[in-house]
């Protein structure tokens, strides 16, 4: 029972996380606002919907190791596994002043997570704290994009524009059908997180395996699918910018919004393994990816491989110690 728990949990988490970011884009559009101002936040705060609702729910159900594990687990997943799909897929062009832009702040952020994990717990003021520098860095980023149009830039931002614009095009339902998407996906998040930490949890007991185990693996994965999901389909069709963007967005909001309003909920214990193993290789992958988009390099087929190899061995090790 508790395996069905967890598939019908990981299935509720990816329509949910659809249905999300379905019925909020095609809203926003309704709105009047712009598209790239919509892929920034409707997009990276959906697509990490599903690790927010798991780690709340984790943390109120007694297990903050499988909350930490999950926001960790995932920023990982999502710089290995994900870009190295993508890569596997057709070559990633990382040329675009944004993506460095955002790829410095998930080091940044990355580092920030790594200092905090000398303290004892995140309580309600570092939570706090991260929420801020959530909504003062999304500040920047909007007024860096103004500015941006009025430089030599405009044709780039063009092109980011009208690649997020195919990829993302709502599509054209009623303001009401696009409430009930976005309210259906936050439901089937709730239902989907409750039964994919029941199940986790009881596994984890009964085979001994640690609950912060399960959460940088089977959960961190399981949340993560909204994002491998778009990053295939924006591969497909070409959209390096789309991918590494929705990448370095979703990393973002994992550390700072999530872990930030887990925080402010419940206090989250800073010990085991996670904080003296994990969150150091998470620091690392993302440390590997930024001289790649620094220098405007793309990321090959070659490269995509060894990012998946990199995950598939730190998954290994993970179970071996």
């Amino acid at each position: 029972m508790d395996f069905v728990y967890i598939i019908g949990g990981l299935v509720l988490l990816f329509l949910g996380g659809e249905g999300l970011v379905r019925g909020s884009v095609a809203l926003a559009y309704r709105m009047g606002i712009s598209t790239l101002l919509v892929s920034l936040v409707v997009v990276g705060f959906g697509t990490s919907a599903p690790e927010l609702i798991v780690s709340i729910n984790a943390a109120l159900s007694g297990s903050p190791e499988i909350a930490l594990g999950n926001v960790v687990g995932s920023n990982i997943a999502n710089v290995l596994l994900i870009l190295g799909t993508a890569g596997l897929i057709t070559p990633l062009l990382c040329d675009s002043a944004a993506v460095r832009r955002d790829s410095l702040a998930v080091i940044v952020v990355s580092a920030g997570l790594a200092c905090l994990s000398f303290l004892d717990v995140i309580d309600w003021r570092a939570g706090a704290m991260m929420l801020l520098v959530l909504f003062g860095y999304l500040y920047f980023a909007y007024s860096s994009e103004k500015n941006e149009r009025r430089t030599e830039q405009k044709k780039a931002q063009k092109d980011l524009r009208e690649h997020i614009s195919e990829d993302m095009t709502p599509p054209k339902d009623s303001a009401l059908l696009s409430i009930v998407f976005l309210i259906g996906g936050l439901l089937f998040l709730v239902v989907g997180a409750h039964y994919l930490v029941e199940g986790a949890a009881s596994i984890a007991r009964s085979f001994g395996i640690s609950e912060a185990v399960i959460g940088l693996s089977l959960i961190a994965f399981g949340t993560s699918l909204p994002e491998l999901a778009t990053a295939i389909v924006a591969s497909i069709r070409g959209h390096s910018d789309v991918i590494i963007g929705n990448v370095l967005g979703s990393n973002l909001f994992n550390i700072l919004s999530i872990l930030g309003v887990t925080a402010l909920i419940a206090p989250l214990p800073l010990s085991g393994r996670i904080v003296e193993i994990d969150v150091w290789i998470m620091l690392a992958s993302a440390a590997v990816l930024f001289p790649v988009i620094l220098t405007g390099h793309k990321i090959s087929r070659l490269e995509g491989a060894g990012f998946v190899a990199l995950y598939l061995a730190y998954i290994g090790f993970m179970f071996v110690i």
